[in-house]
């Protein structure tokens, strides 16, 4: 553990803050802060950095409502760059995107999958209405053709379960994933919120654990 009167800050007293989700690991963006916006993001525990295009404080998300929660702020070896964990709401880049680093200079050849990039493309369907998409069909539909599908994909999974075949439930289990996700976006939830609240639980149990283990010792 390190103060921040160790933080070497550069010769316009800033220090550069990268923002990383805590819940992947991705890179959102990397901004400044000052003195100043280092002790509104300790106290507030969200981000707020120091513009210096407008030599102003700007909270992330004060106007757009995408907040960025800190989860911790480390400082690199050289004391002269932070590393801020965040758990965030909607996106981090002004342009829409979830982070700020989508211009590649070299590419993957082949991009890993994340449920996040699969919910991303679900959300362009129902946006775009790509046309011959199967998702933007179900989007058409609407709400009761969604629910239909995730009623028939779950009697599935079941008989799948029940025939103890496990590559037909792995199958089952990812259609009705994909489904899922299809109403996570028609009604404007995002995995985000499933992490906070699966996050949440985890916090629950663990303090019910604790609190049954005092009372076997009481």
């Amino acid at each position: 553990m390190i103060d921040t009167l160790s933080l070497k800050w550069d010769a316009n007293s800033l220090i550069p803050a990268i923002i990383q989700d805590a819940s992947t690991g991705s890179v959102l963006m990397m901004a400044h802060m000052n003195r100043e916006s280092l002790e509104i993001s300790l106290r507030e525990r969200r981000t707020c950095f120091w513009s210096r295009s407008r030599g102003q404080l700007w909270r992330k998300g004060e106007t757009s409502g995408n907040i960025q929660e800190i989860v911790s702020i480390a400082a690199d070896c050289d004391s002269d760059t932070l590393l801020v964990r965040v758990n965030k709401t909607g996106p981090a880049c002004h342009t829409g995107a979830e982070s700020c680093f989508f211009n590649d200079i070299i590419a993957e050849d082949a991009a890993p999958f994340s449920m996040d990039k699969l919910y991303a493309l679900i959300e362009s369907r129902k946006s775009q209405k790509k046309e011959g998409s199967y998702t933007t069909y179900l989007f058409e539909k609407g709400d009761d053709k969604i629910l239909k599908k995730i009623g028939e994909e779950s009697s599935e999974v079941i008989i799948a379960a029940k025939n103890n075949d496990r590559a037909e439930l792995v199958y089952e289990i990812a259609d009705l994933a994909y489904h899922a996700m299809v109403l996570m976006a028609q009604k404007n939830i995002t995995p985000d919120d499933i992490r906070r609240e699966l996050a949440g639980r985890h916090v629950i149990d663990k303090k019910t654990k604790q609190e049954r283990m005092s009372a076997d010792e009481a």
